[in-house]
């Protein structure tokens, strides 16, 4: 089956990163972003905590769950400042799924809060040394909400009844966003995947790996680093209106599978945050694009 994957995304240039497309509080400006990893911990101490050698992430579970917060995917670990962190709780970036309630599940876990993947990077100042930024993939943005529903609803047309591989993949937006020389260390890791294995008696496609399917996720990356204080706390507010609790207007179980999802954009889909006077300024205008290699004075207050 050949891969589904969307047009290559352009390289953004210096003047879009830096004056980004955010606009007071309006998450719906935003499609991807990324920002240093301490500093997400630093201005969303409700979403992470750092407690000894392990950085707590509420579960979906937890009470802490239901006020919002971010689907983060991994695979246990993530290095910040040198040292070795495990995570509490945690998506993991490839699961199995054997039935379609199982699929319902996923597919309305994954897309209820951002996405959050860690990107270690190698600059081009200091070679010898990771820095580690968190990337967020805002699914309630329609561009990026429309891509992953229909890659999976067109992975479901194709392989009626058979099993299937499907891939999503962030690997050439975050690449794209670095300056030349600069290294993004785990690419692999900005991916994540399912796979259906359905009950057919003969699954030859599978068999032969011709049901694997990928899907290039593409979209503006915005810097959200910063060392004002003023703009942190900007950003703060952002971060939380984008991460806040998913009201849905209808269920996802009451809708049936379709070549395109019409209307789940607008049943997610909420910018409706009114604008205060002080924050109607851009939110990165004042960014230069290569100040989000750079790292923040500010000591982190959770190591």
């Amino acid at each position: 089956m050949a891969g589904l994957e969307s047009a290559p995304a352009a390289r953004p240039s210096l003047t879009s990163i830096s004056s980004g497309e955010l606009r007071s509080l309006w998450t719906c400006d935003c499609e991807l972003a990324l920002l240093p990893l301490g500093q997400l911990l630093r201005l969303q101490p409700g979403a992470f905590q750092l407690r000894g050698d392990q950085l707590v992430v509420p579960a979906p579970a937890e009470p802490a769950a239901a006020r919002g917060g971010f689907n983060v995917f991994g695979d246990g670990f993530v290095r910040l400042d040198g040292q070795l962190y495990s995570l509490s709780s945690y998506m993991k970036r490839y699961v199995e799924l054997t039935n379609y309630c199982d699929y319902k599940d996923y597919r309305e876990t994954i897309l209820s809060k951002p996405m959050l993947f860690f990107v270690h990077v190698q600059t081009k100042k200091d070679s010898s040394k990771e820095r580690t930024y968190a990337f967020l993939v805002n699914t309630r943005h329609p561009k990026i909400r429309r891509q992953i529903e229909q890659g999976m609803d067109m992975v479901i047309s194709s392989v009626i009844g058979e099993s299937y591989r499907l891939q999503f993949d962030f690997q050439e937006a975050v690449k794209n966003f670095f300056p030349p020389g600069n290294k993004v260390v785990n690419g692999e890791d900005l991916s994540f995947a399912y796979e259906f294995k359905a009950d057919a008696l003969f699954d030859f496609f599978y068999w032969f790996g011709l049901s694997n399917s990928t899907v290039k996720v593409n979209g503006k990356v915005l810097n959200l680093s910063s060392t004002s204080p003023e703009k942190k706390e900007t950003i703060k507010l952002f971060l939380e209106k984008m991460s806040e609790p998913l009201i849905r207007r209808s269920s996802f179980s009451d809708r049936k599978f379709s070549v395109t999802s019409r209307g789940s954009i607008d049943e997610v889909f909420n910018c409706n945050l009114s604008p205060r006077s002080s924050l109607m300024e851009p939110l990165v205008v004042e960014l230069p694009f290569p100040c989000v290699l750079e790292s923040e004075e500010t000591p982190n207050p959770f190591i």
